[in-house]
């Protein structure tokens, strides 16, 4: 239990200008509810912050009280570090502001923001940056962590796009940081994840992109795997950088553009997204459908914004969710006949196993540039267990283990931090790799008591 005696609450609820939930109160339960199920923490106060000031006075009682916290911004992650048991819960889903300069094209962006929120004002001026590919995931988070997604190959990593950021440090000044202004703590920002002190504000560049682009869904059947994987991997070897392309193999949902009698069956399915001309689009993606026998596809032109949300269905929040992840920079038959093996074995309908095609401009940045030093990595390999009943919770999480374990071989070094889970703490050095020394040397001058510890922690040096 929380250490904190009534009068302590009670002083901090007098002092802080937002709102703070106690257990009991309407809304606490709501407000510690994450997106992955299997997270059912309870802290002992939330402080639901609407401006950068209370963020410093919930940052300060925290640090006075020597108490555990976590930060909440989209609420996404997998380890669920937004939630902290009996400590205090920082809430910055109510930020929501994004501010866009079409002229200047850039974009400032308060830290409770999802991709939704942002990509629906940046579209209005036709601009984007590169972000996630499920609308509810919070901007700060994923970019945090490095952050990718369809117009990675095209414009880098989230933090290749990130100008600047306001930050509360951890004994509750406010700075700024960019590569002219506490260069060091922007170098371990971008990647470093939550490490720091808690982002009140970022700045993005912005790219002309859509408002509508090409994309969609062209599914096969999962005998033809071994086949489709093999020519994927080729392909996206050397595509343009306008195109990405991602696998995914998972059994079948009802979507319309299937036929019944392949629905609840393995399938895979590459799923696209072009960033230029949509008729140059057309040509480069023929090739695709000789990949297979296809069953059905679903590939037009469409608003960039629609095509963000598109795979939201399949990761709506209240499932119980576990995940395993390998960089690789290529996909070996070695690893091809791994995911066909383990893929056949799905434990879940809603288990899947993806591969997020990167590369291109991600891959031109010096791998010393930024705390993120992955630059290898043509693909992130994300093993997707995903379940309802607790029941299951030992039969779906073996499966992932498994699976990340036998495909261990054939990955490349790194790892991406967004994608490990609360327990994978042994790994946090491997997926920083050169950088994680002069990370910890960071985290001594800015956090030195490791009081943003609820995350994939970096203990000062």
């Amino acid at each position: 239990m929380s250490h904190l005696a009534q009068k302590q609450i009670d002083e901090f609820t007098a002092l802080f200008t937002g709102e703070v939930l106690l257990p009991g109160d309407r809304g606490y339960d709501e407000a510690r509810q994450i997106w992955n199920a299997v997270i059912d923490r309870k802290p002992a106060l939330i402080a639901r912050c609407t401006s950068s000031e209370q963020i410093v006075q919930a940052v300060n009682f925290a640090r006075q009280q020597q108490l555990l916290v976590s930060i909440r911004g989209g609420g996404h992650n997998i380890a669920g570090n937004a939630v902290c048991d009996d400590g205090l819960m920082i809430d910055l889903s109510p930020m929501k502001k994004v501010e866009v300069n079409a002229t200047t094209r850039r974009a400032t962006v308060e830290p409770g923001c999802t991709l939704a929120d942002f990509d629906a004002a940046a579209q209005a001026h036709g601009l984007a940056t590169p972000l996630g590919i499920n609308s509810t995931t919070g901007v700060a988070g994923l970019t945090l962590g490095g952050g990718f997604g369809w117009l990675s190959r095209k414009h880098g990593m989230s933090i290749d796009n990130l100008v600047a950021a306001d930050v509360v440090t951890a004994d509750g000044s406010q700075v700024h940081a960019s590569e002219s202004e506490n260069a060091d703590l922007f170098w371990g920002l971008r990647g470093g994840g939550g490490n720091f002190g808690v982002v009140s504000r970022f700045e993005f560049h912005l790219h002309p992109v859509g408002p509508n682009v090409l994309s969609g869904l062209i599914a096969f059947p999962f005998e033809q795997a071994k086949t489709v994987l093999t020519r994927f991997a080729r392909f996206t070897e050397t595509m343009p950088d306008e195109l990405n392309v991602w696998m995914v193999t998972r059994k079948a949902p009802p979507l319309p553009f299937l036929p019944a009698e392949v629905h609840g069956t393995e399938i895979v399915v590459l799923a696209l997204c072009h960033a230029g001309d949509p008729a140059d689009g057309e040509k480069l993606i023929a090739p695709l459908r000789d990949f297979g026998t296809v069953l059905g596809e679903h590939v037009g032109v469409q608003p960039y914004a629609a095509w963000q949300q598109a795979f939201d269905p399949l990761l709506t929040p209240g499932a119980r969710n576990y995940w395993k992840s390998h960089n690789f920079t290529q996909l070996s038959d070695g690893a091809i006949d791994t995911i066909v093996e383990y893929a056949g074995t799905l434990p879940s309908p809603q288990c899947e196993i993806f591969i997020g095609t990167i590369g291109g401009q991600t891959t031109r940045v010096a791998p010393e540039a930024m705390a993120y030093s992955s630059r290898d990595a043509n693909y992130v390999m994300n093993v997707h267990g995903r379940w309802e009943s607790a029941a299951d919770d030992q039969r779906c999480i073996a499966w992932a283990r498994e699976f990340f374990v036998k495909a261990q071989p054939f990955a490349s070094t790194g790892a991406y931090i967004n994608f490990l889970t609360q327990e994978e703490s042994e790994r946090i050095a491997f997926a920083y790799g050169a950088t994680y020394q002069r990370l910890q040397q960071i985290k001594k001058k800015y956090d030195p008591s490791n009081l943003f510890r609820m995350n994939q922690n970096i203990k000062p040096d």
